[in-house]
């Protein structure tokens, strides 16, 4: 009688979660100006934000480097190409839903293609730079940028794995 009694309640939870995975898809396409979970997006408020966050960044491991005279030069031209830029218009969900499928792949690989060649112009400043510093500064770099040695998003890698 318990197992019964507990395939039914699973039964039940596993209905409730479908339901509710369901409204919250409803919810997150209803509109290209509404954000997660209803709130309205704020997106300039959330650039200045992460541009403030960067800048700090950016700021503490300059202190951490020490650089010398010929190497602030090197710094600045550095920053000013990877400074974030304004975030790129995001396609109108409709209009993009509303797209065949092989021209909404195209759009996505012109995207991607775009963000490939960001990250390239990055690359190629990083290299500039990396090149003016010494192998302590280096050391202190590889640690402190781009997330260090804990990834590029902050997380430490342990932290997933509990058990």
């Amino acid at each position: 009688m318990n197992t019964i009694r507990k395939s039914i309640l699973i039964g039940l939870t596993v209905l409730g979660l479908g339901t509710t995975s369901l409204a919250v898809h409803a919810d997150d396409t209803t509109s290209a100006t509404t954000g997660r979970h209803g709130h309205q997006a704020n997106a300039e408020q959330m650039h200045a934000k992460m541009a403030q966050h960067f800048a700090a960044r950016q700021a503490k491991l300059h202190d951490l480097l020490k650089l010398t005279a010929p190497q602030e030069a090197a710094w600045t031209t550095y920053q000013a190409a990877i400074k974030p830029s304004a975030p790129a218009a995001r396609p109108d969900r409709a209009a993009f839903k509303a797209l065949p499928a092989p021209e909404r792949l195209a759009k996505m690989i012109e995207l991607a293609k775009q963000h490939t060649a960001t990250m390239e112009s990055h690359l190629t400043a990083l290299n500039a730079f990396y090149g003016t510093l010494t192998a302590e500064q280096k050391k202190v770099f590889d640690a402190n940028a781009m997330g260090g040695e804990h990834g590029p998003h902050g997380m430490r890698h342990g932290m997933m794995q509990r058990g």
